[in-house]
């Protein structure tokens, strides 16, 4: 172990004892800087740390007014937005435990999540989240509140966030320590958070996360000095997803700023407004920015697209010196400057100018997409974690990357592998197993603390490579083991019209896969080959696109072995969603939900 390393390790050591504790010294220590930034119609208003203090105290008084008791879980059905975090840090302050509800889940799983928790009082973004609660109050005998963001209140249950408020600040005229106790009541494996999984498979699980849990992600972010209090970082996440959430907890730990906005229609447009110094996306915003910048390149044509052809060339060049610690000669670096002025600089221009680098994660970033933005000076670092370890487990580092891995491990986090290379993991970070899941629990953690993430990999010089994940490897009817996530992201590279790709193979003689197209950048197409007047619908069955999908799939597989190679596939007429139950609300495929929804389809490309 480094000194470096020795130092981060003992920084992360001393850590706050809750959520709440770790919030009220960034307020103190914070007070008149800026916290968050939101959006009010076209304008942005700021928040400060003080301010941000005031209206989460008078909140998480009013929690306790209402009879909120310690670890008794609180719902929040919203999507990220600054009244999200208000609610958020109030519950963790009055010393209870939130529950996350995805706002895209569907009825059933809404009623699950709050019966399997015995939420006790929800926040809902408005109304009709409201009603998807209130329609099953007699599943829900100890519900005390509905809390809406928007809107009047429409039922004895509910009230406004203002009516909270108020409720607390009455609470603390006779109460002034409330809160500050409730705080110093907590302990660190007191519950924080129970949070649950998208879940790909099955009913979602409930993961039980502690304020130690949290308070050590922000404290390992912080070690590891990727940020500081002069960042802004642009957060549109959904916060009922880990990743999200570790982004908070590394900003409370830390006192940068964040300008929040959920509505990913309007990503690029605040961006270029907020002018962020950070940001963490899914990799399918990088694939979609990819698809979009090539695909109208491709279609300007002519000089252009020379110009921009030219201007990645040496971009890469220019790439590979930096990975290996080398300065480009004077000729390729005058060469570099003259691709930035004529192309880089307008592509970083339109995620505001000031941005020092991506985190990507929850899910496989393509090495050639990463490798792509890298030539155009734009610096994607990958991570990875699980809902099962606070979402932060290993990232790279802006002074220690290597592409196609998810970099180091955070300080204080331990690895192995088992003797199939799944990865296991030990650290504070890790969940003290699933709700009401006795026998999951068991299965998830070994009797001495380790998680099975389910996840195949190997260290390279200390840096962890995902290779694929156990239970999503195919095995072919002839014995050949295929890693399906791999080829997916290999296509989408080499595809700039493609949206998902789902490779099937398991048991069969041979590898197929499932294709839909990005609307967006199938227009674009389309609108240079006199085909504008169509619907997506008749241009994605149409034989152009049926040869543009084949050349890319050629191009595919001269990259595979050849028992990895897909001999067949079928374009859907409509794409994946997360409302038509294809994705996760953070933008996974559910590849068994997708395969048996198009069974018949995949049976007749092996009918032959």
């Amino acid at each position: 172990m480094t000194d470096a390393e020795t130092l981060q390790d003992n920084r992360v050591d001393a850590r706050p004892s809750s959520i709440g504790r770790m919030f009220l010294d960034r307020v103190a220590a914070s007070a008149g800087a800026e916290a968050f930034r939101y959006r009010v119609g076209e304008d942005w208003r700021s928040l400060s740390w003080r301010e941000t203090g005031d209206r989460v105290e008078t909140l998480a008084a009013g929690l306790l007014a209402l009879g909120v008791e310690h670890e008794q879980r609180i719902g929040i059905a919203s999507s990220t937005r600054l009244e999200w975090v208000l609610a958020d840090t109030a519950v963790m302050c009055a010393g209870a435990a939130t529950t996350t509800v995805y706002p895209s889940c569907t009825p059933d799983d809404v009623v699950y999540i709050l019966t399997d928790s015995d939420t006790r009082v929800v926040f809902a973004e408005n109304a009709e989240q409201a009603d998807r609660v209130l329609t099953h109050r007699a599943d829900l005998p100890n519900l005390m509140a509905v809390v809406i963001f928007d809107g009047a209140p429409h039922d004895e249950l509910v009230m406004s966030l203002d009516n909270l408020a108020a409720l607390g600040r009455e609470h603390l005229a006779t109460n002034p320590s409330a809160v500050t106790d409730a705080v110093a009541a907590t302990m660190p494996t007191d519950l924080a958070t129970l949070m649950y999984t998208s879940g790909t498979t099955g009913r979602p699980k409930g993961v039980q996360l502690t304020h130690d849990c949290w308070t050590y992600e922000g404290v390992a972010i912080d070690a590891l000095n990727l940020v500081d209090d002069t960042d802004l970082q642009y957060l549109w996440l959904p916060l009922s997803h880990s990743f999200g959430k570790v982004l908070l907890a590394a900003q409370m730990r830390i006192g940068f700023a964040s300008a929040i906005d959920g509505d990913v229609n309007r990503l690029v447009d605040n961006l270029a407004v907020v002018r962020p110094t950070f940001m963490g996306a899914a990799p399918r915003i990088f694939e979609k920015v990819h698809a979009r910048v090539v695909s109208m390149a491709r279609a300007d044509g002519g000089v252009k697209l020379k110009i921009f052809e030219w201007a990645f060339a040496v971009g890469r060049k220019v790439s590979a010196h930096r990975l290996a610690g080398t300065k480009p000669p004077p000729l390729l670096a005058a060469q570099h400057a003259l691709a930035h002025k004529l192309v880089f600089s307008k592509l970083q221009a339109r995620f505001g100018g000031r941005l020092r680098f991506f985190i990507s994660g929850s899910a496989a970033l393509s090495q050639d997409i990463a490798e792509w933005f890298h030539a155009a000076d734009i610096l994607i670092l990958e991570g990875y974690g699980m809902t099962e370890t606070s979402a932060f487990s290993f990232v790279n580092r802006p002074d220690a990357y290597r592409f196609g891995t998810v970099g180091k491990a955070a300080p204080g986090t331990e690895v192995r592998f088992d003797t199939d290379g799944e990865i296991l993991l030990k650290g504070p970070g890790v969940m003290r197993g699933y709700v009401n899941m006795a026998a999951e629990s068991e299965a998830a953690l070994t009797s001495d603390g380790w998680l099975r993430t389910g996840d195949i990999g190997e260290l390279e010089d200390g840096f962890l490579r995902i290779t694929d994940r156990k239970k999503d490897l195919i095995k072919t009817s002839g014995g050949k083991y295929v890693a399906p996530q791999r080829i997916e992201s290999l296509f989408k590279a080499v595809c700039p019209y493609a949206s998902q790709v789902v490779v099937h193979g398991d048991r069969r003689n041979f590898v197929t896969a499932l294709i839909t197209l990005d609307e967006e950048a199938l227009r674009t197409w389309a609108s240079h080959r006199g085909m504008s007047d169509r619907s997506y619908e008749e241009l994605v069955t149409s034989p152009e696109a049926l040869e543009m999908v084949q050349q890319s799939i050629d191009e595919l597989n001269a990259k595979l072995s050849r028992w990895e190679t897909v001999k067949k596939f079928r374009i859907l007429p409509t794409d994946l969603t997360v409302e038509d139950g294809d994705l996760t609300p953070s933008l996974k495929v559910k590849r068994r939900a997708v395969e048996h929804k198009h069974a018949d389809l995949l049976d007749a490309m092996y009918a032959a």
